[in-house]
């Protein structure tokens, strides 16, 4: 029996010999990782320094982008140095790091998108309402909390699992999952059960609300005028995009915990198994940037001024 005090290394058995690709890959995801870094960044700059986007959806929509940093941060690089790496393995302490990183990014992705159904829900139903029940200090207030209790929340599942005695090191992944860790437990695992599940319904019944809100919006909105109804269809289709997109990869990912899935092909359990960390982090900036006008127009208006500063910069130095 090995113990938590003896385990220094887990092994990740999730990859394979990729043979000439192996570089290919590796610049696939690394220009994938410096589109999102990008993409990202320039929507938060866009947000922060633009004052006519100081308004609670655009402050949440903030927050939605710095977690898609936050969650791409904590896989992406990881996954370039195991590329290139002929021994796939990771210390015990860094798993539980990235397991704590990967399973925050999520839960606070969800509640991201939570408040936002909120946020909408309020603009959209309750219009006189909005402002007095959306005000700078109480958009600061669920942002923070949107944070906080999820990193509580991590930090109880995280130290719930660290103590387990494991009877083996091989995590069947690419990357490092609490799920996995716990399957290899030769001592009781009642407490996490039990806490897995509780925190699992949690998110369910987060989803069922986000859900539940968006279709009290709609039915507002198809009761209403056909500007409204334009107005508010426009404005809630990215964030319902957002939240299908999302929720379909974390179902693929417990469904392929819950389950034997090795009688599909190891690419395609590869795939599903970090859908949700990889593809959520690009199609948000692409989505919101898009469909949202004030963030579009305000994007080519920083693009432009980029562009500007660059020809000026480049002829003071020919000069």
């Amino acid at each position: 029996m090995i113990n938590t005090t003896q385990l220094s290394f887990f092994t990740l058995a999730g990859y394979f010999d990729t043979g000439r690709v192996t570089y290919l890959c590796f610049f696939v995801i690394l220009a994938l990782y410096i589109f999102i870094v990008g993409s990202n960044v320039l929507l938060i700059v866009v947000i922060c320094v633009n004052r006519s986007l100081h308004e609670p959806m655009y402050m949440f929509l903030c927050s939605l982008f710095v977690n898609e940093l936050y969650g791409s941060t904590g896989l992406f690089p990881f996954l370039l140095v195991q590329i290139l790496s002929d021994v796939h393995t990771v210390s015990a302490s860094f798993c539980f790091l990235q397991i704590f990183c990967v399973y925050a990014y999520g839960s606070i992705e969800f509640s991201n998108l939570a408040v936002i159904s909120y946020d909408r829900y309020l603009a959209i139903c309750c219009p006189l309402r909005y402002h007095t029940c959306m005000s700078s200090s109480k958009v600061s207030v669920l942002i923070a909390l949107t944070w906080l209790l999820t990193f509580f929340a991590i930090s109880v599942l995280i130290s719930l699992s660290a103590p387990l005695q494991l009877c083996g090191n091989i995590i069947n992944k690419v990357y490092c999952d609490n799920y996995s860790i716990v399957k290899l437990a030769c001592s009781d695992t009642t407490a996490n059960n039990i806490y897995g599940i509780l925190y699992t319904f949690t998110l369910v019944l987060l989803v069922t609300l986000i859900f539940y809100t968006y279709m009290r919006i709609l039915k507002v909105c198809f009761s209403g005028s056909k500007q409204m109804r334009h107005k508010a269809i426009s404005t809630c289709t990215p964030h319902l995009a957002s939240l299908l997109n999302f929720s379909c990869g974390a179902f693929f990912e417990i469904i392929q915990n819950r389950f034997d899935m090795r009688q599909l092909p190891n690419m395609l359990r590869i795939f599903l198994s970090i859908y949700w960390l990889t593809c959520q982090p690009l199609f948000n900036p692409v989505i919101y940037g898009l469909n949202l006008t004030k963030i579009r127009v305000s994007c080519k208006n920083v693009i432009c001024r980029m562009k500007v500063f660059t020809l000026c910069h480049k002829s003071n130095f020919k000069i």
